[in-house]
């Protein structure tokens, strides 16, 4: 993964979120081994404004959590126009002076059961049935890659070597760790030049 450098015109307010000439110091498989990382950095006095963790490989996780009914519709729908309504309803009571404070909360709690309940209904009417269930969902990364700026790239990696922390599947930076031997290879032969 590369990240392009800032060039000019770049949106204000973002410029925390990149970094001038960025190098991977490697990829994590978890976020909390990247935040290893970076925290190992940091109590070695690394200057940790240079670092970025991205995440990678993104993929979406919809977790179903109840199958929707027609009364299971219109009980939400009430419930949140029950809370709107009394939103609506101490919002107004701050400002009248000519209604009692109850009966104005309890006249827009009940428009708001009422509006929450027919617009549920309405929406789930349209639907058709094309999506019998509720669910929530979330983005989440698979691998979680840290960049720093390139003339900290060295430092960075000779930091996080002498913590013995390695970004995944490998045992220093830049190289893939050594196979194990199978079973039945022979031992490596002692060399000796003499």
């Amino acid at each position: 993964m590369s990240l392009q450098p800032k060039g000019p015109g770049g949106r204000p307010g973002f410029a925390t979120l990149s970094l001038d000439y960025p190098m991977s110091l490697g990829t994590f498989e978890k976020y909390d081994q990247a935040q290893k990382a970076v925290d190992v950095l940091s109590d070695n006095g690394f200057p940790v404004e240079n670092c970025l963790i991205v995440g990678t490989e993104l993929k979406q996780l919809e977790r179903v959590t109840a199958r929707l009914t027609w009364g299971r519709v219109a009980l939400g729908g009430a419930l949140s126009g029950l809370w709107l309504g009394l939103f609506v309803g101490l919002i107004f009571s701050l400002f009248s002076t000519t209604t009692s404070a109850f009966a104005l909360l309890l006249a827009t709690a009940l428009w708001g059961v009422l509006f929450g309940l027919i617009w549920s209904l309405v929406g789930y009417a349209f639907t058709r049935g094309a999506r019998d269930f509720s669910s929530v969902s979330q983005v989440v990364a698979t691998k979680y890659e840290v960049f720093v700026e390139h003339k900290f790239a060295q430092q960075a990696r000779d930091i996080l070597a002498k913590a013995n922390v390695y970004p995944a599947g490998t045992s220093s930076f830049g190289a893939p760790p050594a196979a194990a031997p199978g079973p039945g290879a022979p031992p490596p032969a002692d060399r000796t030049d003499g």
